[in-house]
């Protein structure tokens, strides 16, 4: 095992959508996509990093869609924090797989399945070694998995967040349409705020911003590209204050 002072942060929080563990699937999971994303968790655990994630719930069930077909708000929103625990329950399985000691944390209670959220205890584990998996959003309706990210984080004393997307990186336009996007290698969040990109929702910007906490967008489709970045190397962007 590599020493974890020989790598930039030793505790980190992962965020990464729910779309994320698709795969080529239009819905649902798909569990060589789980396990792929797993193995590259596990490779940066193996460094001593400290790991938190969230996972959103995107591939099951979003609140903002089922209040848009009519759905009342604040239900949707309750049922795409069930589809978040869902997620975290099959990320654990897969990290357990892999031989990776990990605890999904809900901040809605149910014990049966998962530990309540009680940061003492979430730090304890983290402490341990263990991967810590936030599910169920902030427990509040209104609020996305970006900003339980960014609370999150703070709450663990985190050193940055890394935002697992598709792309490597924040665009000035869509890089899959506009073959002449602008890649960001740094960037402020008062920036991203301003120009309107769209890497976290304005409430977990403002609260990295206010906070001081690095925000690192890169590729989760980019083999090894978590591990590398923790050890200053391949292609991302850096959201800083």
């Amino acid at each position: 095992m590599t020493d974890a002072g020989e790598v930039r942060f030793k505790r980190v929080m992962l965020k990464i959508s729910g779309e994320a563990l698709m795969g080529d699937r239009q819905y649902g999971l798909n569990p060589q996509t789980v396990e792929r994303i797993a193995r590259e968790v596990k490779s940066v655990h193996d460094l001593g990093v400290e790991i938190c994630m969230v996972i959103g719930g995107g591939n099951i069930f979003r609140g903002l869609q089922g209040s848009a077909q009519g759905m009342e708000r604040t239900t949707a929103d309750y049922m795409g924090m069930l589809a978040t625990v869902m997620n975290a329950l099959a990320m654990q399985s897969a990290l357990e797989g892999l031989g990776i000691f990990t605890r999904v944390i809900s901040a809605i209670p149910m014990d049966q399945v998962c530990e309540p959220y009680i940061r003492r205890r979430a730090v304890r584990h983290l402490e341990k070694k263990r991967v810590c998996i936030f599910a169920a959003g902030t427990g509040n309706p209104y609020f996305t998995t970006d900003t339980a990210a960014a609370l999150r984080a703070n709450e663990m004393s985190c050193e940055a967040i890394f935002m697992g997307k598709q792309v490597d990186g924040i665009y000035d336009s869509d890089p899959k349409t506009n073959p002449d996007a602008k890649r960001f290698d740094r960037i402020s969040y008062d920036d991203v705020l301003r120009k309107n990109l769209k890497v976290m929702d304005a409430s977990a910007i403002a609260l990295t911003r206010d906070n001081k906490m690095p925000l690192i967008v890169f590729s989760l489709d980019e083999p090894g590209g978590f591990r590398g970045i923790l050890a200053g190397k391949g292609t991302y962007t850096t959201v800083h204050s």
